[in-house]
């Protein structure tokens, strides 16, 4: 479900509202007023999440860019709730620290990590709240590299990837989100290092690397092409040819007396992730394309052009 529809508030809800209406939930669905009330506790959970995202400037704007579904891919439950301090903002609504209200909030904030998973379910072995029992152990997180072209970051993609666990090999399958940015991590549950007996196995995670393309340098949302004009051109004006990533062709007008490295835009031809949800932009880059051999017709005409102060 949107977490805006959890919330009961609209996207343009300022953050004031937002958490307006997320107190008036917790008070409604805390556990401390809903002892023993499982289908209460899960609700809880949810307006929780939703409010940490939507009360986080940076996570709310990648929450409004990208969607619920790819931003579930981007963020885990861990890093939702990452420097999200609900013992501060419980006391504002008026719940003390301690007792059942105080281990909610330490589950919800990041404090004890065996806490946090048994009310979320990250690992096995829900209930060990206080540190009493011993959680199974989980076997070892992985990192890979994984290589996505500009193609797959305008459009999106689905990549089959070969895994070596245990001496067996698997293929699996990862959806590539249209907009993801180098570096990021996509997050594989259960794909990791094999874990003991009784134990759950780890994840694996796919840091990604943008392949250099040979025509376009990314700049965040936007794309930038380098067009090489003639001096001529330069002076005098000129219209270029200008194909956008996903192969649409433009006609673009180099104004007469453009300046080298001056940019020309075409708005809303860039990647995912701009304003508005939308595209970014593509900007072209024309660069005065200066010859390094002359025959002795152009030799001549550039001494002339000299003679006249040009």
């Amino acid at each position: 479900m949107e977490y805006y529809d959890l919330l009961g508030v609209t996207k343009g809800a300022s953050t004031q509202d937002i958490k307006k209406a997320y107190r008036k939930l917790a008070l409604r669905y805390h556990p401390d007023t809903n002892k023993g009330d499982k289908a209460a506790e899960e609700k809880f959970k949810k307006i929780s999440e939703a409010y940490a995202v939507l009360s986080d400037s940076e996570k709310k704007q990648q929450y409004d860019t990208y969607g619920s579904s790819d931003f579930g891919k981007r963020y885990s439950q861990e890093d939702i709730f990452k420097n999200f301090n609900m013992d501060d903002m419980f006391r504002q609504f008026g719940f003390g620290g301690s007792g059942s209200t105080g281990r909610f909030q330490t589950n919800m904030g990041g404090g004890d990590r065996n806490s946090f998973s048994s009310v979320f379910g990250h690992a096995a072995g829900g209930g060990c709240n206080g540190g009493g029992c011993q959680q199974p152990v989980k076997g070892q997180d992985r990192t890979y590299q994984l290589s996505v072209t500009l193609e797959d970051v305008l459009n999106g993609s689905e990549k089959s990837i070969a895994l070596r666990n245990g001496g067996s090999q698997q293929n699996v399958t990862v959806q590539i989100p249209k907009g993801i940015e180098a570096g990021k991590k996509l997050r594989l549950k259960g794909k990791g290092g094999q874990a003991p007996p009784g134990g759950l196995p780890g994840d694996l995670f796919l840091k990604v690397d943008i392949t250099p393309h040979k025509n376009y340098i990314r700049d965040g949302a936007d794309l930038i092409f380098e067009q090489k004009i003639p001096f001529s051109k330069a002076c005098l004006g000129a219209k270029v040819d200008v194909e956008t990533l996903d192969g649409k062709k433009f006609k673009v007008n180099v104004p007469a007396g453009i300046q080298g490295e001056a940019k020309l835009r075409l708005k809303g031809h860039g990647l995912p992730g701009g304003s508005r949800n939308g595209r970014g932009d593509l900007f072209v880059k024309v660069a005065v394309d200066i010859p390094k051999d002359l025959s002795d017709e152009q030799q001549e005409m550039i001494e002339k052009l000299q003679e006249i102060g040009l």
